[in-house]
């Protein structure tokens, strides 16, 4: 039986695990991402990795997370070097985040695959929901009752976010799915991201007139001021 982690992804398999599920100690944690083991659930035989069930698939995930958090961690030093006034560092840090960008890429895609935009938009809106539903508010409320309130304020806050974001990408589903991410029912304005050009109509363009940029970089208009 595998059981995998509604966090991060991680797939304990008992077919190459010392232990059965059902043996481990309640306070066992993720290898990967340390979520608690209630956040696993059940899954059938349906994986079509060729490293599923095998160490290093195991491998391949805590490298993905690994290059993941250092290349974040880069992004906010080069962001300190910068504040300093210290350019060639910053360019430095930056330079190697993107390089770490690639190695997470690339072992993401070995594990985990990426896949259509339909597919993607729907396992990122599942993500956030985990994340605004359970992590976050499990999260706010241990550090509420170990005494640090700010911090679970911030957890709260965050969840809000997540909640918005997942409302987004549902969104964004929806109308990919039934045709409308370039056009509408009413006139609508498009904006081309790439020159600010406005068009109006019922549909985006198929190339923006000012700078000849495909439809694919037109968005909907939304005043927000």
């Amino acid at each position: 039986m595998k059981y995998v982690c509604k966090i991060c992804g991680f797939i304990y398999d008992e077919a190459t695990q010392d232990a059965k599920w059902n043996d481990l100690d309640t306070d066992w944690v993720c290898p990967v991402c340390k979520a608690p083991k209630e956040k696993f659930e059940a899954v059938a035989e349906t994986s079509t990795s060729k490293y599923a069930g095998t160490k290093t698939e195991k491998n391949l995930m805590e490298a993905f997370a690994g290059e993941s958090m250092a290349r974040n961690k880069y992004t906010f030093f080069a962001e300190a070097a910068r504040k300093e006034g210290l350019e060639q560092i910053a360019a430095i840090f930056e330079e190697t985040a993107d390089q770490e960008k690639q190695h997470a890429k690339m072992w993401f895609a070995a594990f985990h695959g990426i896949g259509t935009t339909d597919e993607n938009l729907e396992a990122a809106a599942a993500g956030e929901n985990e994340e605004w539903t359970e992590m976050y508010a499990r999260m706010a409320q241990e550090a509420r009752e170990e005494g640090f309130e700010e911090l679970a304020i911030k957890f709260e806050n965050v969840a809000i976010v997540e909640k918005s974001h997942e409302k987004r990408y549902l969104k964004l589903l929806e109308s990919y799915k039934n045709g409308t991410t370039f056009k509408g029912d009413a006139p609508k304005g498009w904006k081309c991201r790439q020159c600010g050009f406005i068009y109006e109509g019922d549909e985006a363009p198929e190339h923006c007139p000012t700078c000849g940029y495909p439809k694919a970089f037109f968005e909907r208009m939304c005043e927000n001021y």
